[in-house]
Parts: C-alpha cells; structure tokens; sequence
C-alpha cells in the first residue's frame, strides 16, 4: 500500500520532524539579553526565580519534547514522520548524483528505492544504555541528575530528571535517582564546570534483557590524594550495595576518575567496585558480552531486525567473505558468520575488539577475525593487499561522524568490493558526504578512484522510536 504523500501529514508532525534544542529564552521568565547594571541584574535574578517555579511536570514535558519529540504522536504517524524525512535525504542525495552526471534509477525520482521503515518491536522503554548528567535542576540544586534542558553555549543549561521519558526504562530511572540521593548527601560537590571544582560528574546506566544491570560513575580527582579517593569509592559502593542504592540490584559498578570531557578506558581505566565486568546479551540466539565503553545497539529487539535486514540485503553466501567496519563487539560480523565463509571486523575500542574475540568464541564461532585500530589504519592497509578471490562484501556501521576519507579511498579501490551495505542513524548528515564519495565518478583531486558504487535500496529500520531518528541501510553496488 503506498504511504501518503507529506501533504496528507499534519502540521504538526511536520513541525516536530527536525527537532530544535529547547532554549530557556523561549521559557516563561527567562531573558538571555543578558542587560547590565544593577537594576537590570534584579530583574534577571526575579525572572529566573519565576522560570525555574515552574512545575517538575513542566520541565519534565519539555525535556521529552527536545529529546523525543514525536512521544506525543501514535507510534503509526511517528513512522509516517520518518518515512517523509528520510524520502527527503534521498532526494537531496538524488539531486547531488544528477549533479555529477548520475541517474535517476527509481519511478518515484529518487536515486534508488525507499522501502516503508521498518517499526522497531519495542515501542517503550527500549533503551539499553542511558547517560545522565548532573547539573543545576529547575529548582537551583547542582546536585540534580538527568537530562539537559537549554544550551552549554548559551549558558542557560537546566538539568531535569527522565520521568517522563518514554524510551528510558524505568530501570534506568531509578539508578538515576539513587545516584541523585548518593551524591545530595556526599560532603563533595558536583562537577559542572572542570575549572570551577567539585568531583561528582556523569552517571551511564546499561542494562541487558537477562536482567543484568552495569552502573558507570564518572568523578573528577581534582586535587584529592589517593586515600581521599579510596573512601569515596568505598562510600560509593556501600551506598549500591548495603544502602538504599541496593534496591537497584546493581550487577556491575564501575568508578572512572577522568579530567576530560570523554575518556576511554586507556585514558583512565574503569575501576570495578562491585560486581561482575561485562553484562551479557543475547541477540539472534547468540551471547555477547558489553564492555562499559563498547558500543552495542541502544535498542536490542531492534537490533535484531536490523541486522536480519543486513542479513538479507548482503547476499551472503557460503563464499562469501564479510568486512564489518566499525564493528563493536561483533555483533553484525558474528549474527552473518554461519552464512558467509569467512568475517573480518575492524573497530577502535580495545576493549570491544576483545569482547568480540570472547563472543565469537563463546557461541563456537571460529570463521572471524578482529581487528583493535583506527579504521583509517587498518582498512587501506588490509585492502591493499587483497588477493583473496572469494566475493568480499563490505557493511559500514560508523558512528555520526561517518568513515574517514581513507577508508572511503580503500573501499572504492578494492575491486573486489561489488557490495557494500552503509548504516547510519543520521543519514543527512556526515553519511551524505560519504554516500557522494563513494557514488561520485573517479576523481584525481581527491584521489578517489575506481568504479563508483551506485544505490540500489533503502531500507529504514526505526531503532530511535518517539525521537525524530531513524537508522538507514543504504545498499551500494557496482
């Protein structure tokens, strides 16, 4: 049946299509004029009174309103939302390929076809891993934990709790209150601004569907010893596991001491203070285990949809060698293994290359091979030298930022790549100039040669529900 036009949408879906941040200007008794003098200074200080008086189901509606902008809608028009926006990245891309000399492969005016999105089978509470910051909250409390309201550049950040956030499982919530009480009766204070002290920083939570449940504490040393850390660690974990924060039944409680804004575990190593290290997940009737930095689908049930359209739209065959780029812990390479002959994945995280080197050989799979490295290294450096003669199909599952030129270059040069499946949850964005450099004529200037790869289908595959995003596998061949 097909999908009606964006005509036939309301205004109103429309409108919540490209979410914009929420800005305390647009909030009642909020000026971000910023006027000076002392009367002008009186009068802010009122106003912000009156702003953050607002009712905690009024900032918590908000807060759901700039995060999951499409919460208020039947799931049905959310992936009517989708359909539209993602038809629109197509025709953007369409456009650029005509420009270069492309054609129009599709009836409907699109460079390839644009197949209904795919609905996630979780609809609620499918997050499996939430990061919450920690803040000034509506009432002036910097010890408040949740999400962000407002902008860091406009500095009018307030932090609200999740209450009303449809895709965090409550779960999840809870750990985020109880790290609120854990940190509201530390004598340390909270960590807003790196230069301005205090220690207490932000809370990841990552849960599985056997129940497993991995709490991460980020926490600025500033000056304190080494004696002052260990107490704080061992009141941290007294809290989790003999005090209130035991109803959360933590599994796992990691502790990372970090000065920067992101640190890896090479920078400054998970410290575990309670628990067991990995937490554990079944995907496709295979177990794999998550690091607290590795990267695993946020939404698992559609996770396995998504990888069973991967699984189609590859071909895969008995011959068939399979390039994971960007791969986690495996878990694309490993759910296709027993179809293809043999898997190669490349990612940057340690940490993850080892749990995929774990799961592979915990569910007795011994055909992959994986690779700890920059993608930009590694990639160029295997695909130089292929002489392999079996079909080499290729699936790109990188992050926002997309595959760095390098890895574009090596994959547009290996002839041996007919097919290349490209993942991205923000197709207009750093994935679009990938898409053109992997679709454009060969050009000399920036050094892409090779046979350019063409689109032959797209297939959304709604992973973000009640958020406007939406994950698009793009299928290239040549």
């Amino acid at each position: 049946m097909a999908l009606p036009h964006a005509s036939m949408l309301t205004r109103r879906c429309l409108r919540l299509l490209t979410p914009q941040p929420v800005l305390l200007s647009s909030l009642p008794g909020w000026d971000c004029r910023q006027p000076t003098g002392e009367r002008a200074a009186k009068r802010r200080r009122k106003k912000d009174r009156e702003g953050c008086s607002l009712p905690a189901s009024s900032w918590e509606e908000r807060l759901a309103d700039a995060v999951t902008p499409l919460w208020r809608l039947p799931y049905q028009e959310q992936l009517q939302v989708k359909y539209e926006s993602l038809r629109e990245v197509l025709q953007t891309l369409t456009s650029h390929l005509l420009e270069l000399g492309g054609a129009v492969q599709d009836p409907s005016g699109l460079c390839c076809p644009l197949q209904p999105v795919v609905p996630s089978p979780t609809i609620n509470g499918y997050r499996n891993k939430s990061t919450f910051s920690v803040n000034r909250g509506p009432d002036g409390n910097p010890k408040t934990v949740g999400l962000y309201v407002g902008t860091g550049r406009a500095r009018n950040i307030v932090c609200v709790r999740t209450d009303h956030m449809k895709n965090t499982p409550l779960q999840h919530k809870q750990v985020a209150q109880c790290y609120e009480q854990f940190i509201r009766r530390s004598l340390l204070g909270s960590c807003i601004l790196f230069h301005e002290g205090g220690h207490w920083r932000e809370l990841v939570v990552r849960t599985s569907q056997h129940g497993h449940t991995m709490a991460i504490v980020t926490f600025h040393p500033q000056q304190l010893d080494q004696e002052a850390l260990a107490a704080q660690k061992a009141l941290l974990r007294e809290f989790f596991t003999c005090g209130p924060g035991a109803e959360c039944a933590l599994t796992s409680l990691y502790f990372q001491e970090s000065t920067m804004t992101r640190c890896s575990h090479e920078h400054s190593p998970f410290q575990l203070l309670h628990g067991e290290p990995h937490i554990f997940e079944d995907v496709l009737d295979l177990r794999f285990r998550i690091s607290p930095d590795a990267f695993f689908q946020v939404n698992t049930s559609g996770a396995e949809v998504l990888y069973r359209v991967v699984r189609e739209l590859s071909q895969a065959a008995g011959d068939t060698v399979l390039l994971d780029v960007c791969c986690g812990t495996g878990t694309i390479g490993l759910s296709l293994a027993r179809h293809v002959s043999k898997v190669i994945g490349v990612e940057i995280v340690q940490k993850a290359i080892e749990d995929a080197r774990w799961n592979a050989a915990f569910n007795g799979i011994s055909n992959c091979e994986f690779h700890s490295g920059k993608a930009e290294a590694v990639i160029p450096a295997l695909l130089s030298s292929w002489e392999d003669a079996r079909p080499l199909v290729a699936v790109v599952n990188p992050s926002r930022a997309g595959i760095h030129h390098r890895v574009v270059k090596a994959i547009r040069s290996c002839r041996a790549i007919r097919r290349l499946l490209y993942i991205s949850c923000k197709p207009e964005g750093e994935a679009m100039r990938n898409f053109l450099e992997l679709c454009c004529p060969p050009d000399p200037r920036k050094k892409l040669e090779g046979e350019p790869f063409a689109p032959a289908l797209a297939v959304p595959v709604d992973m973000f529900p009640h958020t406007a995003h939406c994950e698009l596998v793009l299928l290239l061949t040549r």
